[in-house]
């Protein structure tokens, strides 16, 4: 390719909107920078480590406004959000395998299912050609089309899961106020434990979807 055709190339560049500068997605960037951070500081600043963890979580709502708003949508951002949620919530439960070494199965089987299966959904969901993995056909399962389109349903799920890691976290460190930690470990014991299901529900599904566009795609083949 010669001189010429780059700078052409470059120019047609130029004039197309560029992804990776989306207001989102710069927001996407900030919450990796405060999640790092919050891995730095978890074995010994449970302060300094619970703050940017939250921060981060609080600009995942504030991503997804912004998105909405200016209408910037796109599949870079939604894979960069579900990969900083899943990254957060690994690297939260690797240092809980440090702190509880006993329980360590149990944080391991929580990251493989949380891990394994948001990915297949995603997957399977830029293979359907969605234009989100939160996008859920009214026709399909009735359950999960609930959990992603009632906004409240979502929240008190996600929320609930974190806080049951979050408060066995912080109870490395102190009780809290008032006995608050091992209270609240205690009340969102079953999110977490319903999160899991749902996560492996989520993958069964999934795994059914992208069995059917094989399906599909080798009945395709076949004919020609």
């Amino acid at each position: 390719m010669g001189v010429e055709e780059l700078e052409k190339s470059f120019r047609e560049l130029s004039k197309t909107e560029n992804v990776f500068m989306f207001v989102p997605n710069l927001i996407g960037y900030g919450r990796i920078v405060l999640a790092l951070l919050s891995f730095w500081f978890m074995p010994t600043n449970h302060i300094a480590a619970s703050w940017c963890y939250i921060l981060s979580g609080l600009l995942d709502a504030v991503d997804g406004h912004a998105a909405r708003a200016l209408g910037q949508s796109s599949k870079f951002g939604a894979m960069l959000d579900m990969l900083t949620d899943r990254c957060a919530t690994m690297c939260l439960l690797a240092t809980l395998c440090t702190f509880y070494p006993s329980a360590t199965f149990l944080f391991q089987l929580s990251m493989t299912i949380d891990i394994s299966c948001h990915w297949l959904h995603l997957h399977t969901s830029l293979l359907e050609g969605k234009t989100s993995h939160k996008f859920m056909d009214p026709t399909g399962n009735w359950f999960m089309h609930k959990y992603y389109t009632d906004r409240t349903v979502l929240f008190c799920m996600c929320a609930g899961n974190e806080l049951f890691y979050a408060s066995l976290y912080l109870l490395h460190f102190t009780w809290g106020p008032l006995y608050l930690f091992p209270v609240v470990a205690v009340i969102t014991f079953p999110v977490a434990l319903a999160k899991s299901g749902i996560a492996l529900l989520q993958g069964y599904l999934a795994a059914q979807n992208i069995a059917a566009v094989d399906t599909k795609e080798r009945a395709e083949m076949k004919k020609e």
